[in-house]
């Protein structure tokens, strides 16, 4: 890893820590209740994707969340700069994490083959 990596992954974990108690800090109640799940950052650090743990929300409850945190972008954009003294901060896009919601229907998936291919050999 090279010395450009490492400051990359520096800066994630910092935003990671940091969106949280920022959203903490905003007025609607809704947002504090998010998890962060990972943060990642593009090469210049110039744009970072915030992935938000999907939990049990509704398609319209996500379309909603996306909506407050789009609004509520510029205060945590500005909070992480006063709290780390940044020049510039990474422009936030929020959305929510898929991936552990598919790689859970792919081991379900799995489980039934097996169940099934156990079924025919006996």
């Amino acid at each position: 890893m090279n010395e450009a990596q490492i400051k990359l992954k520096r800066t994630e974990a910092l935003l990671a820590e940091l969106i949280p108690e920022a959203l903490s800090q905003l007025n609607d109640n809704r947002l504090h209740e998010l998890s962060v799940i990972e943060v990642k950052c593009s090469r210049g650090r110039s744009d970072a994707k915030v992935y938000i743990d999907p939990a049990n929300f509704s398609e319209e409850e996500k379309r909603i969340y996306l909506k407050q945190l789009r609004k509520a972008r510029p205060l945590v954009e500005d909070f992480c700069l006063k709290d780390q003294g940044w020049y510039r901060c990474p422009k936030l896009t929020f959305e929510f994490d898929e991936q552990l919601k598919k790689s859970q229907n792919i081991e379900d998936l799995f489980k039934k083959i097996a169940k099934e291919h156990k079924g025919e050999a006996s």
